[in-house]
């Protein structure tokens, strides 16, 4: 799976890069049929919290978009990760039944 990491008008940060490719290679373990992912960082004033990150997988099908609204990074990582892996169960179910 690649992995094209989006640092949009905030420093670039390695942790960050480290920790959101760890998270999408354990998801891509588990659905070895993700092709790829597209991440982005921003900050947006606009919000309470304002720590955006938003995650994209391409895959068979539809391309799976989510999209988490924090305080920090780390947290906003999780949430769109987990709001990911709810759609690939589904995804899943799809193949399983064809």
């Amino acid at each position: 799976m690649t992995i094209n990491i989006q640092y949009v008008q905030i420093p670039v940060s390695e942790t960050m890069s480290e920790y959101v490719t760890e998270k999408l290679e354990k998801l891509s373990s588990k659905y070895d049929w993700i092709i790829s992912a597209v991440v982005a960082f921003k900050h947006e004033n606009s919000k309470i919290d304002g720590k955006v990150c938003s995650i994209e997988l391409s895959a068979p099908g539809p391309r799976l978009f989510a999209k988490a609204d924090t305080d920090n990074y780390e947290q906003s990582v999780k949430d769109a990760i987990s709001e990911l892996e709810k759609q690939l169960k589904k995804r899943k179910e799809v193949f399983s039944h064809h």
